[in-house]
């Protein structure tokens, strides 16, 4: 697992200090010698923990590019991707089956209301 830091205002947000990265989040290196800069991350590590940041790139000594790694450690958080259903009912607090059902009465309640719509009142 990669736990990272969070930015304050998410922290504020969240009610959380870490958080585990996935692909697609926004970070911003706080040490080493990419330190400032950010970028989405396109490919994380979990066995030497480390991570892949887009526009991240060292040259080689015969030329060419090559993706450099930076530790979860040396990053912070400051953009969340929120695709996951799961990820994001735990974020605001709610259990993942409880999710579940309230978007599962949200989409009844959608149909009802279409059909509802649909039907001519007598």
């Amino acid at each position: 697992m990669l736990g990272v830091r969070i930015a304050d205002e998410l922290r504020e947000q969240y009610k959380k200090k870490t958080l585990r990265v996935v692909k697609g989040d926004s970070v911003m290196v706080v040490r080493g010698e990419y330190k400032g800069r950010g970028g989405k991350v396109e490919d994380v590590d979990t066995e030497s923990g480390t991570l892949h940041i887009e526009g991240m790139q060292r040259e080689k000594i015969r030329g060419g590019q090559v993706k450099v790694s930076i530790h979860a450690s040396n990053v912070k958080i400051t953009g969340l991707n929120l695709e996951d259903k799961y990820r994001s009912s735990r974020l605001q607090g709610d259990k993942p089956v409880e999710a579940e059902k309230k978007e599962e009465k949200v989409e009844k309640e959608m149909t009802k209301k279409t059909i509802e719509k649909k039907e001519p009142s007598k």
